[in-house]
């Protein structure tokens, strides 16, 4: 899980990909967090993503850095702790002035039952499940 939350960590931007309907719905991202053995992620819940999760917690990211790409698929579990949110904060301080741990709003997810393929076009993929 180490060397998946490094791979995104350096590539600092994912693209995560969520269902509304029978439609796929992709947008950028860039917060990860490993807490207490757990790869989270963190959004707004007035968002559509949140709303998209919540419906269907199966997702899939993808990332690209330095010729290798990663994909991550998953489902997302809402941790409604207060000190896993404040952790995400802490790492991302800029994301403060937009949210808050209890501001009803923020939300952090768990990856679970992930599976993680690291791939290029000169080495044999390499997967991670947890």
């Amino acid at each position: 899980m180490e060397r998946v939350y490094n791979f995104l960590k350096d590539a600092e931007t994912y693209y995560l990909a969520t269902v509304e309907g029978d439609q796929p719905r992709v947008r950028p991202f860039g917060t990860v967090m490993l807490f207490e053995g757990k790869l989270y992620i963190q959004t707004g819940k007035i968002k559509p993503v949140a709303k998209q999760i919540d419906a269907n917690g199966k997702v899939e990211l993808c990332a690209f850095k330095n010729g290798e790409w990663i994909r991550l698929a998953g489902t997302l579990v809402e941790d409604d702790r207060n000190e896993a949110r404040q952790a995400m904060l802490d790492l991302y301080p800029s994301l403060q002035a937009m949210y808050k741990a209890d501001d009803g709003n923020t939300v952090v997810y768990y990856f679970k039952d992930a599976k993680a393929t690291i791939a290029s076009f000169s080495a044999p993929p390499v997967e991670i499940c947890f």
